[in-house]
């Protein structure tokens, strides 16, 4: 008998994460597993008055296919803002506007990988990335993440082998760990990539979320070659509108641009057309103000429950921004064993292990704070409290 499904299906699986939430749907669950937006602070009446204005001063335009790179408008402020932001210049001919990031990754895996070509990540690294880059079977590879940024001196190993075709980063409020590089390692990211010819994707999907300490300059601000820049309207605007783009240079692009041909021909141009409406009608900036300042409280109250009620051989970040806390079980202790344990407490995470390709992490999980207000992130950390104090007597700790 014929095989029906092509080869690389049997090495994909379902997101881990989306499987867990479908547990979480149940209304008793507090949640702390999606990597989820605070919904309360979506910019709703905004994007209907966007909406009702772009049907009805360009609709047909609006509701035509598009070009592939997408609505050089809005291509023309993200350019803006990166010069603003970082005095970095970028030329919207270097933008792409893509479904997401998610979907970026796709193309770049589509773009980059062959099978069996080594690709570098973080350790731990994002899911999403993983699931996306694994369905080209790559040989991953991985670096240890630091508090302050990968291990430069692994980075150099790693690269000098002269074969990795990839190196993947979430450098600013890492998604798991919530960890951000320091400007210190970004530099010396960039000088150890400058010395070879991997290919950087630096994905920043929450760099505009800094509630913490200063801004922080992306490796591709201080180093352009073969660096490929990912960025999102999810976090900042609303998710539901899938889109982001990918900053990358001209040969690199020309080759985006065909494989995205290929994909869907272009993104949702209405939806594009929308969100540039919106951003000349509105200031992002004091949208972004705003969602700072709640999530600065959510991680704060996240933090002050963590040091009441979990016990204290259990270690966590403390991140300047972003959407994540990481805690640190002690060795030995199973987090799917806790999390297990957890739900019938009504109270969920994701379990760290899915986040590391070559091993590890059964005594990490990822908590999200963005999407919780306070009340349920008092009672959900006591709960989680309470299982973590229980399992280690039964592990003896």
């Amino acid at each position: 008998m014929r095989k029906l499904f092509a080869c690389r299906m049997d090495h994909v699986h379902r997101s881990f994460i989306r499987e867990i939430l479908k547990v979480t749907e149940d209304p008793k669950i507090i949640s702390f597993a999606g990597g989820l937006p605070n919904p309360r602070y979506f910019p709703v009446e905004q994007v209907a008055d966007a909406t009702a204005k772009v049907l009805a001063e360009n609709g047909a335009g609006a509701l035509q296919y598009s070009t592939t790179e997408g609505f050089l408008p809005l291509r023309q402020y993200i350019a803006e803002r990166y010069r603003k932001r970082f005095g970095m210049q970028v030329d919207p001919a270097e933008i792409l506007i893509t479904n997401g990031s998610q979907q970026a990754l796709d193309l770049l895996g589509k773009t980059f990988i062959d099978e069996g070509d080594p690709v570098l990540l973080e350790r731990p690294a994002y899911l999403g990335a993983i699931q996306a880059f694994g369905i080209f079977r790559p040989e991953y590879r991985t670096v240890l993440l630091e508090e302050d940024g990968v291990n430069i001196a692994q980075l150099e190993n790693e690269l000098s082998r002269g074969d990795v075709k990839l190196f993947y980063t979430v450098s600013t409020f890492q998604n798991p760990s919530g960890i951000s590089y320091s400007s210190k390692k970004r530099q010396e990211a960039a000088a150890v990539l400058e010395r070879h010819d991997t290919v950087l994707v630096e994905d920043d999907p929450y760099g505009e979320l800094r509630f913490i300490g200063e801004e922080a300059r992306p490796i591709c601000g201080y180093y352009r070659k073969n660096a490929i820049l990912l960025g999102t309207f999810s976090k900042i605007v609303a998710p539901g509108l899938r889109l982001g783009w990918i900053v990358a240079p001209p040969e690199i692009m020309e080759k985006l641009i065909i494989v995205k041909q290929g994909a869907d021909l272009h993104s949702n141009i209405l939806a594009q057309r929308i969100v540039w409406q919106l951003l000349q009608d509105h200031e992002l900036d004091k949208h972004i103000r705003t969602v700072r300042a709640v999530y600065k409280r959510q991680r704060d109250l996240m933090v002050e429950m963590l040091k009441r009620y979990c016990p204290t051989e259990v270690r966590f970040t403390r991140p300047e921004g972003g959407m994540f806390l990481w805690l640190t079980l002690p060795e030995g202790m199973s987090a799917l064993d806790v999390f297990h344990e957890a739900i019938k407490e009504n109270v969920a995470f994701v379990p760290g292990n899915a986040f590391y390709v070559d091993g590890g992490g059964e005594n990490t999980l990822r908590l999200n704070f963005s999407n919780a207000d306070e009340a349920m992130i008092e009672e959900g950390i006591k709960r989680l409290g309470k299982v973590l104090a229980k399992m280690m007597e039964v592990y003896k700790l």
